[in-house]
């Protein structure tokens, strides 16, 4: 073990977007960060292996919390942000004639309590009415995700200073020692060991929040997790359209950020494996030493990775438009995505940042929302 300590105020665990905007919010505080991150780059799972929606509250009428959360912090997102943002297309939200848990009078009477636009369209040349009992036209954006991960990799380079970014590293071992935090490091290439001390500690690792709990001796938090597929493809009919079915096992497509694609995600199809353990279980994972529960590896890269379901997903969307669209499949992205388990019947995706140890200070960050981002500031104390 390296015989040099390292003292910080805060040790950030997980270098997706919420930890690496948690340590440049604490930077520009005066705060000195140690970021860990045990992939060998940054952003590379859940941060990119999404629909890139800027949720406005649609996508959530049986969540009213989640959807007015969405909301609050859009305009904030979109102003900050706005370089990286397609606002250049139209959306559309739907009810299908078939097995909606949201009829189209619910959904109009949540659009109107939550004061957002939802006009509703009679007739549209692209899509078939007779699986949509109503069809609204909406206002929702999309963010690249490659493009916001540049720029964030470039804000921690400029913070270099007042951010320490460990690459490819791992916590070993974490005990509270007074008012501080002592924790072990470990490189994963050369396997050199050190130990720093951190003041407070912010959990932002998503899938891998319980196993880093259970480092520090804390409380897990309850989840359940899904390997899941996000298809992409193309369309010349539709590239400047979305369209999200709701409320149950349906689908959403629309154009992911400015990359010119189109991210296709299924209720029924896009999700291949389920686990209800706090830590994710996967059969998969005997297949691939360097996935575990408690350490969860990248999906994408994965030999063990499920099949895609991108055949059964574009049958799917196809039902609701007219014959004469056309799409091309591209390829598919592959993570693991995780939610909270009091939220499996409103299908809610509420941001909670709870302390899981008072002092020396633990929290834990759970979101899965881009525009949450920001929650962290009405939390953190130094």
């Amino acid at each position: 073990m390296s015989s040099k300590r390292e003292a910080y105020d805060f040790l950030i665990v997980g270098g997706g977007i919420f930890g690496i905007y948690a340590a440049l919010y604490l930077a520009k505080k005066g705060q000195r960060i140690c970021l860990v991150e045990k992939e060998r780059a940054l952003l590379k799972k859940a941060s990119i292996v999404n629909q890139a929606r800027l949720h406005s509250g649609y996508h959530y009428p049986r969540s009213v919390a989640t959807a007015l959360m969405s909301n609050d912090n859009k305009a904030r997102f979109t102003s900050d942000h706005q370089q990286f943002i397609n606002f250049q297309f139209e959306k559309y939200y739907a009810i299908d004639k078939f097995g909606s848990f949201t009829d189209s009078q619910q959904f109009e009477r949540f659009c109107e309590f939550i004061h957002i636009r939802c006009e509703p369209v009679l007739s549209h040349p692209l899509f078939n009415y007779h699986r949509l009992e109503a069809l609204y036209r909406t206002t929702e954006f999309t963010f690249d995700p490659y493009l916001i991960a540049d720029y964030y990799r470039q804000q921690l380079a400029e913070a270099k200073g007042q951010i320490d970014v460990r690459m490819y590293s791992r916590i070993v071992e974490a005990q509270a020692s007074g008012e501080v935090w002592r924790v072990v490091l470990e490189e994963l290439g050369q396997g050199e060991r050190q130990e720093i001390i951190a003041g407070q500690v912010i959990n932002a690792t998503y899938a891998g929040s319980n196993g880093v709990n259970r480092l520090f001796g804390l409380a897990d938090i309850d989840l359940m997790h899904e390997i899941s597929e996000m298809a992409f493809l193309s369309s010349p009919q539709v590239q400047d359209i979305g369209l999200t079915v709701m409320d149950g096992q349906f689908g959403s497509i629309m154009p992911y950020g400015l990359s010119g694609l189109l991210s296709l995600s299924s209720v029924a199809y896009t999700h291949h494996k389920v686990s209800y353990d706090n830590l994710p279980h996967f059969d998969c994972q005997a297949l691939n030493p360097d996935c575990r529960p408690d350490f969860p590896a990248i999906c994408n890269a994965c030999p063990a990775r499920p099949p895609s379901n991108y055949r059964k997903m574009l049958g799917q969307i196809r039902h609701y438009f007219n014959e004469s669209v056309q799409f091309q499949y591209f390829t598919s992205m592959f993570t693991i995505k995780s939610k909270l388990k009091a939220n499996y019947i409103d299908d809610g995706r509420p941001t909670e940042i709870s302390i899981l140890n008072e002092n020396p200070r633990f929290y834990c960050i759970f979101a899965g929302k881009i525009n949450s981002i920001y929650e962290i500031e009405k939390v953190v104390e130094f």
